[in-house]
């Protein structure tokens, strides 16, 4: 197989470094491209890299699209290839560049452990807060019989002791009143789509940490939200838990791209 010459080999290495600089596999590029009219496959990536094919100006000015890269950029040559003379090892040359390249790949694959790592411990905690979730809407209707009872209570007392009866419209509208105060269906609502929005994003993957956060901030308003109108002993301590989870994931997402 014939290598292509020193300017062309330069190219293919500059495909290569700028390939493994965006965390992209060869295979990975070649669907990049596909979705721009290249049909460049990987085994041709592969080859255009190490030397063996040639790029045209339709396939170079692709790479440059997808990798996001200037011209300037894939066919400068770097001080670090240049030679001062036409006499030059090509084998030590060809190892450096292997040896670059090769710290990049295990650069990407050290993060993509990490984050795989990262995404678990969030879908594990994400799990738990659902479950608090559907544990405070289950207990809500259950706290507003309760102050329902206990108004209904307090009131026939305190018109039993100036002889009074309690009018049951008036009863009524306290109820419409008080129920509104302790409604909390519209969070909780919000807080399921909230926590289903956080689960794509750790699907997604790719560029993914602020909009993480973005929504970790909007469960966090809504679980504040749910805590003050309802103040009940059982769903505060849920909603001090599930701060205490939010806080964490935070703390998690700081460590995502």
């Amino acid at each position: 197989m014939n290598r292509s010459t020193p300017k062309e080999r330069n190219i293919g290495r500059k495909v290569a470094y700028y390939r493994v600089l965006r965390g992209l596999t060869q295979k990975e590029l070649a669907a990049q491209l596909q979705t721009v009219g290249c049909d460049l496959t990987s085994e041709m990536i592969w080859k255009a890299e190490n030397g063996y094919r040639n790029l045209s100006v339709f396939e170079i000015d692709k790479l440059v699209e997808v990798l996001k890269v200037d011209y300037n950029a894939l066919f400068a040559i770097p001080t670090l290839w240049e030679r001062e003379s036409e006499d030059g090892d090509d084998e030590m040359e060809e190892r450096l560049e292997e040896g670059l390249i090769a710290a990049l790949e295990d650069w990407n694959e050290s993060r993509e452990t990490e984050g795989a790592a990262l995404a678990r411990d969030m879908t594990s905690r994400i799990a738990q807060m659902e479950e608090w979730v559907s544990r405070i809407d289950e207990r809500a209707p259950e706290i507003k019989e309760e102050r329902f009872a206990v108004l209904r209570e307090r009131l026939s007392e305190a018109l039993a002791a100036v002889n009074g009866e309690l009018e049951e419209g008036r009863f009524l509208q306290e109820m419409v009143v008080l129920s509104d105060k302790l409604d909390v269906s519209e969070e909780l609502t919000r807080l399921h789509a909230h926590l289903e929005r956080l689960r794509d994003l750790l699907e997604i993957g790719t560029d993914a940490g602020r909009r993480l956060d973005f929504t970790l901030q909007e469960c966090f308003r809504e679980i504040a939200t749910c805590g003050n109108k309802i103040q009940d002993a059982q769903t505060s301590r849920l909603v001090v838990d599930f701060k205490n989870e939010l806080e964490k994931c935070r703390e998690q997402v700081q460590n995502l791209e």
